[in-house]
């Protein structure tokens, strides 16, 4: 499955396929494959989520111990 260029572009064509999707103009043909879709860019959406808030955990974490009183 095609990698999304980013978080935003993922999200931007996740809530494109949603709103498809709850308008009923999906047909039945490409439904199946509609939600595998959003399911990959939910996932995708998650996981860049969860490394950025690592990294900035990990910055706060290394600014915090450059600034403790020696």
């Amino acid at each position: 499955m095609k990698e999304p260029e980013n978080y935003n572009t993922a999200y931007e064509e996740l809530k494109k396929i949603t709103e498809e999707i709850e308008r009923e103009s999906v047909s039945v043909d490409v439904l199946s494959d509609k939600v595998k879709r959003a399911s990959y860019l939910i996932e995708y959406c998650q996981n860049k989520l969860r490394v950025t808030e690592q990294e900035v955990f990990n910055i706060i974490k290394q600014m915090e111990s450059r600034n403790l009183p020696e």
